[in-house]
């Protein structure tokens, strides 16, 4: 809360304890903070959402903002637990895929809802790349490839975190150092993600890196979202629009194949808003690989600060999300491995195509691939991206 001493003194002791109240609920912790802009009342909550098997203690922090927007954070992997928004009618629904507790989060069959991803998000192949003449090996847990940071990636540690506040925005600061040596990368990584909400019903995600030996780096985050309200069926009626124009193809391994192909003339032109079903069941070789989209996308780009990268619609709801980055690449997944063994928030089971992931990322495998955008970091550098989720309605 912004709070400014009246001028002259407060001539009732009435009021100066109602300005003693009104400071003592910004106090960081189970009371929460608040804070205000032009457009209303902006708040964050903490709670204690389980508890890991070695005892460690996992919270859950809720944003929420002035027009009827709320999001649910928690420690264990960083990961968006929920996210409220209204449609076209004011009717509030959670439009992300997750659980309603600790324990599905802790499943092994837990496909990265919500989570930071990373060392290095998406693939690289073989779980093999070299860098300064040093040839490093890591975890294979994707077939024969290395997956979202390996074993215990990003999305399966306790994050530290702390309440953060600007005079028109609340969140949260996510921090883990990661050791030289972690899933077999070099050097230490001191990673920071800071989630903040606004009254624009705006949610930005700033990623911040620095690390004390050279190495790779590519951090994301894997929410996937139905904008017809998470559990309600699939994402076939969404129509989505990608700023790219072309894609990197991949393997049979989903491997880049190191081609940077347009898209003009396939069923991955999302150029014009397309409805994701349209053309999903093409027997365009790509889409029999991933058995769907699951595919990087190679923006369209014209500077390097925030731009517009996708824009969803769901048409049932009218609920509109905007995804804005800095980053050269997203990634579109369509659910395609959902497969009705989980259950999330809403009680019912997730099925194939429920749920849909955006991803703004470096390409996968680029430190296997000269042509493709770098992902080393080296001391005395800083990681430093930022993408925004930004939420509205058609009317």
């Amino acid at each position: 809360m912004n709070s400014t001493a009246a001028r002259g003194g407060i001539g009732s002791r009435a009021v100066r304890i109602a300005v003693a109240v009104a400071l003592a609920a910004a106090t960081v912790g189970l009371l929460g903070v608040t804070a205000s802009d032009a457009s209303g009342r902006l708040d964050v909550r903490r709670e204690r959402f389980g508890t890991m098997p070695d005892g460690t203690v996992v919270h859950r922090y809720t944003l929420t903002n002035g027009r009827g927007m709320e999001v649910k954070l928690i420690t264990y992997g960083g990961a968006i637990q929920s996210l409220k928004v209204p449609d076209r009618r004011g009717r509030r629904a959670n439009v992300t895929l997750g659980f309603s507790s600790l324990e599905g989060y802790l499943n092994p069959g837990n496909p990265y809802f919500g989570c930071i991803t990373g060392r290095y998000a998406n693939r690289i192949a073989n779980g093999r790349f070299t860098l300064d003449g040093v040839t490093y090996q890591l975890a294979r847990n994707n077939g024969p490839n290395h997956l979202h940071g390996g074993i215990v990636g990003f999305d399966k540690i306790v994050w530290d975190a702390e309440v953060v506040r600007t005079h028109d925005s609340v969140g949260v600061r996510f921090h883990y150092l990661s050791p030289d040596g972690d899933e077999e990368y070099p050097g230490a990584l001191d990673t920071t993600v800071t989630y903040t909400l606004n009254n624009r019903n705006a949610l930005r995600m700033r990623y911040q890196a620095t690390t004390d030996a050279a190495t790779i780096v590519n951090l994301t985050n894997h929410a996937y979202w139905n904008l017809a309200g998470e559990g309600s069926g699939d994402i076939n009626d969404h129509e989505l629009l990608l700023k790219a124009s072309h894609y990197t193809p991949v393997d049979p391994t989903l491997i880049p194949t190191g081609v940077i192909a347009p898209v003009a003339g396939t069923p991955l032109d999302f150029t014009d808003s397309t409805s994701i079903g349209a053309r999903i069941r093409n027997s365009h070789p790509q889409l029999l690989i991933g058995r769907g989209y699951d595919h990087n996308w190679v923006l369209d780009r014209h500077g390097s600060g925030l731009e517009l990268a996708a824009r969803l619609t769901d048409p049932s709801s009218g609920r509109v999300l905007e995804v804005l980055t800095d980053q050269p690449g997203i990634q579109f997944y369509s659910g395609n491995f959902l497969d009705g063994t989980l259950v999330g928030t809403s009680g019912r089971m997730y099925r194939q195509g429920d749920g849909l992931a955006l991803e703004t990322q470096h390409y996968p495998d680029s430190p296997n691939h000269d042509n493709f955008p770098s992902t080393v970091l080296r001391p005395g550098e800083e990681y430093d991206t930022t993408t925004i989720y930004r939420f509205s309605t058609d009317d």
